[in-house]
């Protein structure tokens, strides 16, 4: 009897770029030895639409209805970012109320954003259920946002100087009903997940990146603060009106993908902080004559529609569910913007998934991949 011979040759897979595991088309070309992963190369590009050559042929008006399109999970921050841009090289100051609609919308698509994170990731490692508590939560949000805008994803709201409308009859009354119940939901998923020790099993240790390592990558958002580092854009820059609100940074400092889960699921508790801050500033007139003054009164400040951008190059950001979401801009004393480059978070923080995956096991790349929180649209943009 001839003995079995034990064959020593690689094996070279393509997952993607159609598994539903890849969260859009995204191509990996992974090295295998048996059950570990040798080597790890992403193909991006399947999703490229050629968005920053578009907007240097559109007006900001024209081009805020493509830009919902990059992350299209995270919409409200893809035009906040677009109509910062114009406003700070026309030195437009946003009315106060206006600013205070533009948090509550921010922070809204940041729940909605990790929640739609959070039930693919947990389907990705085997848990089906939480998929279908997200989608009750998240169908919540987006009646909320189709009450204040018309559209339920896509909203085309904000604009140069403010927001498009100003927020229906009861609108406020029904958003803070909705956080009373989110947080009995949060509550949920902490049972449902965090204790699970299976779930543990899945995500911890895995994926761990350090301090300095973070940093080196680039990395921000929840990949940056899973790793020991307390930095939030809307702490550091205090943009919009987040100086006047009173929140903490949540951080975790182990760098695994369990770390960078709970930063996501306890942010989502600490979004409800800003509501707790506007609540006080309702936005009924109060006898307070403060409140009857400009900015408290107006929701935004119209720019012509030939608004024309000055001759000046600035980069502005914004803390997005993913991380730093910035732009570089150049203005040609036109209407048209002469460069417009983005910088969106999941391309920068998806560089680091080949040496996070090397020496792992084949089943590792989808909980490592999930953690990372990707939308194939802003990176290929």
């Amino acid at each position: 009897m001839i003995a079995p011979t034990t064959r020593k040759d690689l094996m070279i897979v393509n997952m993607g770029p159609h598994h539903p595991s890849m969260h859009g088309v995204l191509r990996l070309i992974v090295t295998l030895d048996g059950e570990d992963v040798i080597d790890c190369e992403p193909i991006l590009g399947y999703l490229h639409r050629g968005m920053e050559k578009i907007a240097e042929n559109r007006t900001i008006i024209q081009y805020l209805p493509y830009v919902t399109r990059w992350d299209y999970l995270a919409t409200m921050f893809t035009e906040a970012i677009t109509v910062n841009g114009p406003e700070r090289l026309g030195n437009i100051q946003v009315p106060k109320r206006a600013s205070y609609i533009r948090v509550i919308m921010l922070e809204l698509s940041r729940i909605a954003s990790h929640l739609l994170w959070l039930g693919p990731f947990m389907a990705d490692i085997g848990a089906q259920t939480p998929f279908f508590y997200i989608l009750r939560e998240r169908e919540l949000i987006y009646d909320l946002f189709e009450a204040a805008t018309g559209m339920r994803m896509m909203h085309n709201y904000f604009r140069i100087g403010g927001v498009a409308a100003d927020l229906p009859h009861g609108w406020i009354d029904k958003c803070l009903d909705f956080c009373d119940y989110f947080l009995t939901g949060v509550d949920e998923y902490q049972k449902l997940i965090t204790r699970n020790p299976i779930f543990l099993e899945r995500v911890e240790g895995v994926g761990i990146i350090g301090s300095e390592e973070a940093l080196n990558w680039g990395l921000s958002g929840p990949m940056l603060r899973a790793s020991g580092i307390k930095w939030d854009l809307r702490k550091v820059d205090r943009y919009e009106c987040y100086d006047e609100l009173d929140w903490e940074i949540q951080w975790q400092k182990e760098g695994d993908s369990l770390a960078r889960y709970l930063v996501r699921i306890s942010s989502r508790r600490n979004s409800r902080g800003p509501y707790e801050n506007l609540e006080i500033r309702r936005f009924n007139r109060i006898k307070d004559t403060e409140w009857n003054d400009f900015e408290y009164r107006f929701i935004s400040k119209k720019p012509s529609p030939s608004f024309e951008l000055s001759k000046q190059e600035l980069y502005v950001r914004v803390e997005a569910p993913k991380g730093e979401l910035g732009i570089f801009l150049i203005g040609d004393q036109s209407v048209f913007p002469w460069r417009w480059k983005i910088r969106p978070p999941g391309f920068i923080n998806l560089q680091i998934l080949p040496q996070l995956v090397k020496r792992m096991k084949l089943a590792d790349i989808m909980t490592i991949l999930g953690s990372i929180d990707i939308i194939m649209g802003e990176v290929d943009r």
